[in-house]
């Protein structure tokens, strides 16, 4: 797995063994691609990576430019894994500033937002169950999170059912990567 593009195009980064279900090159090509297309660049964007894993989708938009990246991942192998390749990354002179919060997402969701997010990645555990999904998308809303400009990417498996946006939100396009089905919303206009 490695750095697609920016300040730390080619470097490596470790996987999690076992803990996690990483993002294909495929599917992570994909997200950026449509990402770009929204925002243009990544310079002085605040990205929010939740269920990070390893970390890699979070520190590709730091390479790219993001200003703030904050990562949410409770595992703690994942989470020293997230450390190591951070170190990695900003090694290559990132102009931004990542974070790592080793707790829960429900937990995260929980505290104030330490600020609001340009684009969120939502990539839990394809188990994980759709209504605890929408209460997550919904606690982001309530909790300040999410910009009204914002782009919300959630991965699911492409074996489960379409996912529907919960109130509040509005679905933007849907891309299939094999596996995975990458679902782009943002905030309703009429909230």
């Amino acid at each position: 797995m490695r750095i697609i593009a920016g300040v730390a195009k080619g470097r490596t980064l470790s996987s999690v063994a076992g803990a996690t279900r990483p993002t294909s090159d495929r599917a992570r090509e994909g997200l950026f691609s449509s990402l770009l297309s929204e925002f243009g660049d990544f310079l002085g964007l605040h990205f929010l990576d939740l269920f990070a894993g390893s970390g890699a989708i979070g520190l590709e938009a730091l390479s790219r430019g993001a200003s703030i990246v904050h990562a949410v991942e409770k595992d703690a192998s994942a989470a020293r894994t997230i450390k190591i390749n951070s170190d990695l990354v900003e090694k290559s002179n990132t102009p931004g500033d990542f974070h790592l919060y080793a707790m829960s997402v429900q937990k995260f969701l929980e505290i104030p937002a330490p600020t609001s997010y340009h684009i969120i990645y939502v990539d839990p555990p394809y188990d994980f169950p759709d209504a605890e999904l929408y209460k997550c998308l919904l606690q982001l809303r309530a909790g300040g999170f999410v910009r009204d400009d914002a782009v919300i990417a959630v991965e699911r498996a492409s074996k489960s059912a379409v996912m529907k946006w919960p109130s509040g939100y509005e679905a933007l396009r849907e891309r299939n990567y094999g596996q995975a089905v990458i679902y782009y919303g943002t905030l309703a206009e009429n909230g």
